[in-house]
């Protein structure tokens, strides 16, 4: 093993408390979900332990995923397999899909706003909207008004429709008016994302990688459980940057962004090492059918292609 995927390993284990159930989100998101979704947990308990994560931990942390609606259980014969619940999977989909898919490269200078400080949205409908809304790069302009200039409408209302509140906000798409005058969208995209806090997130992680692609070019024959270990762990650390990262238009953005050089680091890591990590997974996990089935043609799509 490459002196560099241990450290990498007990970087992941040093972070108190460790958060297991997020790693867990990071196989089935990356690994079961193009397999069918569905995984015999004794199987999932073996792959964990390569992290050092200890059979207790992973089934605690798998019965709260179940309790928080993200997976399900079916119980054949002794045996557990969890799968991705509906609502999980949409979950899923959404923020995989910021993590494999390009960004958008032109923006016309659209914006979509949701007005969430109606009094017909109670407190907590509103709370909970507010958060989802985040999640999905949502910056918030003003009390009660969220924003993003990029936002597929497809998105919003499935989030709308989960929470049952379609009928309690106002959605518009609004153009900005420059010639008017105003505070410099530069100045507003900065205070409502906290582009430099993210900025060096991303830097942080550009420190993590750049070494590990460098000593893995160097190998000849890359091992299966190496680079299923090296594409997790990737995918973990960038999901937990990318996640905070609106992906606003590059006209909002600074000249030396580091997100761009974060997804190219990504996107060749994860190419290097997809492979090997594809026949840990065929190997060794297993469904109530047998071993892990291939992976769907989607999966193949990743990073503009693998």
């Amino acid at each position: 093993m490459p002196e560099l995927i241990p450290r990498l390993i007990e970087n992941f284990r040093e972070n108190k408390p460790v958060r297991a159930g997020s790693l867990i989100i990071t196989i089935f998101g990356d690994a079961i979900a193009p397999h069918g979704g569905t995984v015999w947990l004794g199987s999932l308990i073996k792959l964990f332990e390569a992290f050092g994560l200890n059979q207790r931990l992973v089934r605690t942390s798998v019965f709260r995923l179940s309790q928080e609606g993200w997976l399900s259980a079916e119980q054949v014969g002794r045996r557990s397999y969890y799968s991705l619940t509906q609502s999980g999977r949409r979950r899923f989909e959404s923020a995989f899909r910021r993590i494999y898919s390009a960004p958008a490269t032109q923006w016309n200078g659209e914006w979509c706003l949701v007005f969430a400080g109606h009094s017909a949205l109670g407190a907590t409908e509103r709370e909970k909207l507010r958060r989802e809304l985040t999640w999905q790069g949502f910056g918030m302009l003003a009390p009660g008004v969220l924003g993003h200039p990029a936002m597929d409408a497809t998105d919003i209302l499935a989030t709308l429709q989960e929470h049952a509140v379609q009928d309690k906000v106002v959605v518009m798409r609004a153009h900005g008016m420059t010639e008017l005058g105003g505070l410099p969208l530069h100045e507003l995209v900065a205070e409502c994302w906290h582009l430099d806090e993210l900025s060096q997130a991303y830097r942080d992680f550009l420190d993590r990688y750049r070494p590990i692609l460098r000593q893995l070019q160097g190998v000849e024959a890359l091992e299966p459980l190496d680079c299923l270990l090296v594409r997790t762990l990737l995918i973990h650390d960038y999901r937990r940057v990318l996640l905070r990262d609106p992906q606003l238009p590059d006209e909002l953005l600074p000249a030396d962004w580091a997100g761009t050089a974060a997804r190219l680091l990504c996107r060749n890591l994860y190419r290097l090492t997809q492979e090997p990590a594809e026949r840990y997974l065929l190997a060794n996990l297993e469904t109530a059918d047998g071993p892990l089935p291939e992976a769907a043609p989607y999966f193949y799509n990743r990073f503009g292609g693998l």
